[in-house]
């Protein structure tokens, strides 16, 4: 009889799309056996109730991954198993294994500084509301910048000046988008968004090229977006397109040329913007069926739309990664800057954006960071950070531990807000500290 209960449950975990391993080490811990048998019973509850199609999930200390596994499938027609190779859309969690690692990098060797104001670097913004925004300030969201500006709707109209959302389905309003219907008579502004590859347009989707006559009023906006006080705390995407803009104007280098490098340093090749130039369509987890603006199931590029505006290449969003990339990324930080003995971040600037240093001020924040007001869950001590597509990675040097979990819940619709009605990642992360 029990032969046959083991069976079953074998049995029933492949048929859920479960695969991995726990890797067997000298070091393991107690209790990994009781996080990997919670970490299955979690995955399994929200592969049935549908938080989400597919997962990845690492749980490591800052040496080795204890815990490795993959669950569920690329969508819900149960085709194809989410396998190690796969790479997810990362969406804010780019902030940090972006922009933010890249700006470690230049302020560790002296190339930039946290006063640097944004006027001072970027010409553009020397005489507006913005010029006098320091880096620090993007980088802990106390710049009173307003949270996102949805720039790639003035690319859109429709023939009567009619929404483009409605809350109510009709005749007009048709296809689902987030909790609204959509104008089924939106048109493209042909002078900026055309459907053809045209020389030295930008390509924003796998049929759509932008005119880069657009981006003076995507800077225009930006320049007029304080409207909320300073040094209060307000998360915005548009802090972390400024440090992108930064970044770039200050070195003459690329953001992705940047990441590209630290990357190679690390030794993984699993992550990046753009993912199609690096790996196959069939390894890329799809996302949002978009009936709005692209007009298809999201798959090889960026779901975030002001992300797809800058051609996937964004500090707000952009990357797609495996969890094993990020693993990697995770130990290095756990271990002050170094990984495999090469320095690859200065191990003070570490400290520095790891800590909160707005804490008594009661902002919870590090620099670029994700860092949370202690709770049942989450410690002053953790730091990290998460994604709108449903992805999460958390560490804490104390409790030497890290979790990756790597989901596209809003595949086929952001609607899907299930796994954080649950707490479904900070359970986990609460589970694997105790």
């Amino acid at each position: 009889m029990k032969n046959i209960g083991i069976k079953i449950l074998m049995v029933s975990l492949i048929f859920l799309g479960i695969n991995g391993y726990a890797q067997e080490n000298s070091k393991q811990p107690d209790g990994l056996e009781r996080n990997e048998a919670y970490i299955d019973s979690m995955m399994t509850n929200a592969l049935e109730k549908g938080f989400f199609p597919g997962a990845q999930i690492i749980v490591g200390t800052m040496d080795f991954n204890l815990i490795y596994k993959n669950y569920g499938y690329h969508d819900y027609t149960k085709k194809q198993l989410v396998k190690s190779d796969d790479v997810f859309d990362l969406a804010s969690m780019s902030k940090v294994l972006g922009a933010t690692l890249v700006t470690m990098r230049l302020v560790g060797d002296g190339k930039i500084k946290l006063t640097d104001q944004v006027g001072e670097i970027v010409p553009m913004y020397k005489n507006t509301a913005i010029s006098d925004l320091t880096l620090f300030e993007l980088l802990t969201h106390t710049s009173g910048l307003t949270p996102s500006i949805t720039f790639y709707q003035a690319l859109l109209s429709t023939p009567d000046n009619s929404p483009f959302l409605s809350n109510q389905k009709s005749e007009q309003y048709v296809e689902p988008f987030d909790n609204m219907y959509v104008n089924k008579n939106i048109v493209y502004d042909s002078k900026y968004l055309v459907f053809e590859p045209k020389e030295n347009w930008v390509q924003i989707y796998k049929n759509m090229w932008l005119n880069p006559e657009f981006y003076p009023s995507v800077y225009e906006r930006i320049a007029k977006a304080n409207t909320n006080p300073r040094g209060k705390y307000l998360y915005s995407d548009l802090n972390l397109l400024l440090v992108k803009q930064m970044i770039e104007t200050k070195t003459g280098k690329k953001l992705d040329q940047f990441t590209n490098e630290i990357y190679k340093e690390l030794g993984i090749s699993k992550i990046g913007y753009n993912p199609l130039k690096w790996t196959s369509i069939e390894n890329v987890m799809p996302t949002e069926v978009d009936h709005f603006f692209r007009k298809d199931t999201v798959k090889g590029y960026v779901h975030d739309e002001a992300a797809a505006i800058f051609g996937g290449v964004s500090g707000n969003a952009g990357l797609f990664a495996n969890a094993e990339s990020i693993a990697v990324i995770c130990k290095m930080l756990m271990n002050n800057g170094n990984y495999k003995g090469k320095q690859i971040l200065k191990a003070k600037v570490v400290k520095e954006f790891t800590d909160s240093p707005l804490a008594k001020e009661g902002i919870y924040r590090g620099l670029g960071f994700d860092k949370r007001k202690p709770d049942e869950f989450f410690t002053k001590d953790d730091f990290g950070h998460t994604g709108f597509t449903g992805t999460f990675f958390f560490m804490n040097r104390n409790t030497n531990r890290f979790l990756i979990i790597l989901t596209n819940r809003v595949n086929p619709t952001r609607t899907n807000r299930l796994m954080y009605k649950d707490d479904f990642s900070a359970k986990i992360w609460k589970q694997i500290n105790k």
